[in-house]
């Protein structure tokens, strides 16, 4: 079996759906990790994942002016690597959700947790300034 045959985002000849009306963790699709599969790793290398996503946005949920942030999500999976066009659809679906920076920041940590079971994961939310101020919550996990 191929380890990405239970991929949805991801297969040949789909048509994406987007959505940007509420975050969606049920989007979130993983794949095994090749740092976990003794056939592709023989000497036992423990390996790390850094994502950097520029073009994550949300909405202030007093003003409803728009937030602009780069989502940087490292980890050391477990059992699981995160498959990357669903965490760009994922990422997406914050587009149009009032949610403070620090409450979308959580969110995200606390879907890829219970999406990976990583043996942790940290998730920065780095927003561009707002009033002149930027604001960069990190959440992390450990286990």
């Amino acid at each position: 079996m191929n380890l990405h045959e239970q991929l949805k985002s991801l297969g040949e000849g789909t048509a994406t759906t987007y959505r940007y009306d509420a975050p969606d963790a049920g989007l979130l699709e993983a794949f095994p990790s090749p740092f976990a599969k003794p056939e592709l790793n023989p000497v036992g290398c423990t390996g790390t994942l850094h994502i950097e996503c520029p073009e994550f946005t949300s909405l202030c949920p007093m003003t409803g002016q728009p937030d602009f942030a780069t989502i940087v999500i490292d980890y050391q999976p477990s059992l699981l690597c995160v498959e990357s066009k669903s965490l760009k659809l994922y990422l997406g679906s914050f587009r149009m959700h009032g949610e403070f920076h620090e409450a979308c920041v959580n969110r995200i940590c606390n879907d890829l947790v219970k999406l990976l079971d990583p043996v942790w994961l940290t998730v920065r939310g780095q927003f561009t300034p707002r009033g002149g101020i930027p604001f960069w919550p990190t959440a992390e996990y450990r286990r």
